[in-house]
């Protein structure tokens, strides 16, 4: 067994890590208010410059038709396809400026990632996922939930429990099924100095 695989079975977190995962393919069951709430509430501990803890968290409920809907036309169609089965549609947005004095807030958008990234782990923990996309339209969904212009978009997240891959288009279907993959550990950590053979 390798130092790698060693560590990683003897932290839960990093079991977490292991397990997360971003399907396209989401059921329709709606996931519970408690559990929604134990996302953010994980969320809002990540840490952050200053404490400002700029993320702000937009969601609609496909029990909500005309507000999820809103969030759906805010996609790319690339996106749409799949996303519109799952029940929550989750808008990420970041304060560009510190509250307190005004000044540009330039980590802002990595202290909002910090924050997603403690909510996927708490996602994995509760048997739910999420996908996070780049693809969508940022002005749009601004307008659909009425953020003020001092927040900017950074991504939005389909939330949910994983559904049937044969609900996919084909395409879809084969990147569903498709291996997960990550770089070897020793391209991405060096000791001392940057080693280029890595």
């Amino acid at each position: 067994m390798s130092t790698e695989q060693t560590l990683i079975q003897e932290s839960n977190l990093g079991e977490l890590a292991k397990r997360r995962w971003s399907p396209r393919a989401f059921d329709s069951r709606p996931v519970e208010q408690e559990k929604l709430e134990q996302l953010f509430e994980t969320a809002r501990w990540a840490p952050s410059s200053m404490n400002a803890q700029p993320w702000r968290f937009v969601y609609a409920t496909r029990d909500n038709g005309e507000a999820f809907r809103g969030f759906l036309d805010s996609l790319m169609d690339g996106n749409k396809i799949w996303a519109q089965n799952a029940p929550v549609l989750l808008a990420v947005f970041a304060r560009k400026t510190y509250e307190h004095n005004g000044q540009v807030y330039k980590h802002s958008w990595y202290d909002t990632g910090q924050a997603m990234g403690m909510l996927n782990l708490q996602a994995t923990e509760l048997d739910l996922h999420i996908h996070q996309m780049g693809g969508f339209f940022g002005d749009k969904i601004s307008e659909v939930v009425g953020i003020s212009d001092e927040y900017e978009p950074v991504v939005m997240a389909a939330v949910g429990y994983v559904g049937k891959k044969d609900q996919l288009p084909e395409h879809l279907r084969k990147r569903e099924a498709g291996p997960r993959n990550r770089k070897d550990i020793r391209e991405l950590v060096h000791v001392h100095q940057w080693n280029s053979n890595n």
